[in-house]
């Protein structure tokens, strides 16, 4: 396909891509109510970080980590720039781009990590129970407040994300989700 389009995102990416935001969905909305559900889309999306950042080591051009990750005044720059609405056009990840995927890998990572503790101290349950002891719950607020953080704190920089995506379309002109969906992007 040449069209002028460039094939920018794999479907590694893709797939990691619309699966984080399904499971981080579906977590976000089922919290303790849907505690089963809940924990197996935990459990997929954290299989997913980690097939994720293997790819950002051996992926695709555009997928690989080394391709997105600047120098912080690199992106520092593209930042002011996109806040002057005159920002240079990537074919992959921008700088600051580049950096809220590092930003929502680890916030998901850790939202993950602290739910992964905080089932086995509440619920008695998962990889982690034996490190609790059944009649003490002294951790469990303590980890339901920090998972509450991190789930919290990565939602916002999902919205932050959702923002930087809308208004980078703007600038150039061009639909980034559809770019995410089918891997296509215009050439330079």
């Amino acid at each position: 396909m040449d069209n002028g389009k460039i094939k920018v995102w794999d479907p590694v990416v893709r797939i990691f891509h619309w699966t984080l935001v399904a499971t981080f969905f579906i977590d976000y909305v089922t919290e303790d109510e849907l505690l089963t559900i809940h924990v197996w889309a935990g459990y997929v999306l954290l299989a997913v970080v980690g097939i994720r950042i293997i790819w950002g080591f051996i992926g695709s051009q555009y997928a690989r980590f080394t391709d997105f990750i600047t120098r912080p005044t690199v992106a520092l720059q593209y930042l002011k720039d996109t806040l002057y609405l005159r920002a240079e056009r990537y074919i992959g990840h921008n700088p600051i781009g580049g950096y809220m995927v590092l930003i929502l890998l680890s916030g998901v990572t850790l939202t993950g990590l602290s739910g992964i503790l905080l089932y086995g101290a509440s619920e008695h349950a998962g990889p982690v129970a034996h490190w609790f002891s059944a009649n003490n719950n002294a951790w469990e607020d303590i980890l339901e407040e920090i998972h509450e953080f991190f789930a919290n704190f990565t939602l916002s920089m999902v919205v932050i994300h959702i923002a930087g995506v809308v208004i980078e379309s703007k600038i150039h002109n061009e639909n980034l989700a559809r770019a995410m969906w089918d891997g296509y992007k215009q050439k330079l």
